[in-house]
């Protein structure tokens, strides 16, 4: 849902727990895994062209940012921006959640 040229919050937040990988992506980048070759080998059944998309999406959010770097070869990093570092708060707070929930199951 776009408001004017600004996607909501709460599209993102569906988009990337609706994502079977966008989470476990951003869990890599906040670890250190920023490469996308690294990424794709670290996530078993992730394409490339899977990853490239949903990069490509957290990047137009405004949640990543992407780092070319014009070296040969070409090497791309990918790193939260101060958005994204917000952003990924709440995906704390929701895994918090799951984490009572489960606790008193």
């Amino acid at each position: 849902e776009k408001q004017g040229n600004a996607t909501s919050a709460a599209a993102m937040v569906e988009y990337v727990v609706g994502c079977k990988w966008s989470i476990r992506i951003l869990t890599l980048i906040r670890q250190g895994v920023n490469r996308p070759g690294a990424i794709t080998r670290s996530i078993d059944g992730l394409t490339t062209k899977v990853q490239g998309d949903c990069l490509n999406k957290m990047v137009d959010f405004g949640i990543l940012e992407r780092i070319a770097y014009a070296e040969v070869p070409p090497r791309v990093e990918y790193k939260l921006t101060d958005f994204g570092q917000r952003f990924v708060s709440i995906l704390d707070a929701v895994a918090e959640l799951q984490r009572e929930i489960d606790a008193t199951n």
